[in-house]
């Protein structure tokens, strides 16, 4: 057997072991054995790199996408690779230099344009996306990634008929094909029918797409199911339309249904355009037990706004550094405003800090008294207002009809919340505050304090 050969069933050994998980260590031996064989083996410096990234090593994960490229010029993988290693530095000149010199190399090659695309996405440079996102599309119509990618500029730009279409392209289901036993709903009559809406993506993307659910049965349908997080399961006991409510961990039935559906094809199976965008408010419920709980719980207010806070989101969302905020001292100018009673409703991450605030920001912690996305509803219930990040919370705080504002980042900031708008096509009750490019959150809280100081001073009026 030549070197090359026993180099390349060590690269298909590290190969094996990488799709099997939990093997890294072992894979790494593989391909630096095949290195020490072959030293030029491109696709082998390549997979190191990526393991290397995957350690949280970027400077060691650069230094090999570097080498396989030059070993290799034409290895599309290395670039790409490479490109959202310095895309996730904020290296961003360097990152379209990089994908730029990746379809000079294989100009034929989809994946190429479609990072680029993605890459000027975030720097809002869409009309230069599309533009990339069509020429993936030209040269593989099949390219699911490039039409998904594609749905972002469409979607935020409320060009709803196209969005949707390419939304459909995001993962086929094949865990959900393989176990229900009924059909996927495809937009048939649901004239006495039954549905279940399947689990997808977050908290607040169930909340934000179970709105449809009324749909189904304005459609027809006689009973709708929803399968969701677990934290959700008692929230969505009020849900508007739906019957059944089953927890992701539960034991699911795999048949009794004349369909299943994803949640987020709802919008394009219902036809969603700007004229029948399901806004009717609310579509959730606080329970009113639990209502009746938080009464007791909370002080007086005195005739004062009552104000709940949320500055982070799940830190495993792939914006989160850029949607959440760093600390709880940035929020920390609110508390000068008057009559103004502040709550956080932070759970999770972030959470101890309401137990020790910033000076001069006097807050009421109660996240750690949240079990569940219900008792935040029943909480919310009590509130004036929510200021929040991008996060489920604001999601709720919307579905309730709770007014909300939310602090939406300039880079990579969700479809849902537009371009340029102030409002939110979305949540009636919502306000946007948009963080300004390359100025810091400080801008954005400045403006809340002056809003809230009105807000403030125009219901102490109203009050006394």
């Amino acid at each position: 057997m030549t070197l090359r050969r026993q180099a390349e069933e060590l690269f298909f050994e590290g190969t094996r072991l990488i799709q099997t998980g939990n093997h890294a260590s072992e894979a790494e031996l593989c391909f630096q054995h095949a290195l020490a064989l072959s030293p030029g083996f491109a696709e082998a410096i390549t997979n190191l790199g990526w393991l290397r990234s995957q350690a949280g090593d970027v400077v060691l994960a650069e230094t090999y996408y570097r080498r396989a490229i030059t070993s290799n010029p034409t290895l599309v993988r290395a670039y790409l690779l490479l490109g959202v290693v310095l895309m996730d530095q904020r290296r961003f000149d360097e990152s379209e230099f990089i994908y730029r010199q990746a379809i000079q190399a294989v100009p034929s090659e989809p994946d190429a344009w479609s990072n680029l695309g993605v890459l000027l996405a975030c720097l809002q440079r869409e009309t230069e996306a599309e533009q990339c996102y069509r020429q993936a599309l030209a040269l593989d119509s099949t390219h699911a990634m490039a039409s998904f990618n594609y749905s972002y500029i469409l979607l935020r730009q409320e060009r709803w008929e196209q969005g949707w279409l390419h939304l459909e392209d995001r993962w086929n289901y094949a865990s959900l094909v393989a176990y229900f036993r009924c059909p996927r709903w495809r937009g048939e009559s649901l004239e006495a029918k039954t549905v279940v809406v399947g689990f997808e993506a977050g908290h607040g993307d169930m909340i934000f797409y179970c709105r449809y659910i009324r749909l189904l049965k304005s459609r027809g349908a006689i009973h709708v199911s929803v399968v969701c997080h677990p934290g959700l399961v008692a929230l969505f006991a009020t849900l508007s339309g739906c019957d059944q409510v089953f927890s992701f961990h539960d034991m699911i039935p795999a048949s009794g249904w004349d369909y299943w559906v994803p949640p987020m094809s709802l919008p394009y199976l219902c036809g969603t355009r700007a004229d029948s965008i399901p806004t009717g408010i609310p579509y959730i419920a606080a329970d009113p037990a639990r209502v009746a709980y938080w009464a007791d719980r909370l002080p007086a207010t005195d005739g004062c706004l009552r104000v709940g806070l949320v500055w982070k989101g799940n830190p495993d969302f792939e914006n989160d550094a850029d949607r959440s905020l760093a600390s709880l001292a940035l929020l920390a100018p609110l508390g000068a405003v008057a009559g103004v009673q502040l709550i956080s409703l932070q759970k999770g991450r972030g959470e101890d800090e309401a137990l020790s605030p910033p000076p001069g920001l006097s807050l009421l912690a109660l996240g750690g008294e949240l079990c569940d996305f219900a008792d935040t509803a029943a909480l919310a219930a009590h509130l004036d207002l929510v200021i929040s990040v991008d996060t489920a919370v604001a999601h709720l705080a919307g579905a309730m009809g709770t007014p909300c504002w939310m602090l939406i980042p300039d880079y990579r900031a969700d479809w849902r919340w537009h371009a340029t708008r102030s409002d939110s096509l979305w949540y009636p009750g919502t306000r946007l505050f948009r963080r300004p490019r390359a100025q810091a959150w400080d801008v954005v809280i400045a403006d809340m304090v002056r809003e809230l100081s009105k807000l403030s001073a125009a219901v102490t009026r109203v009050r006394k």
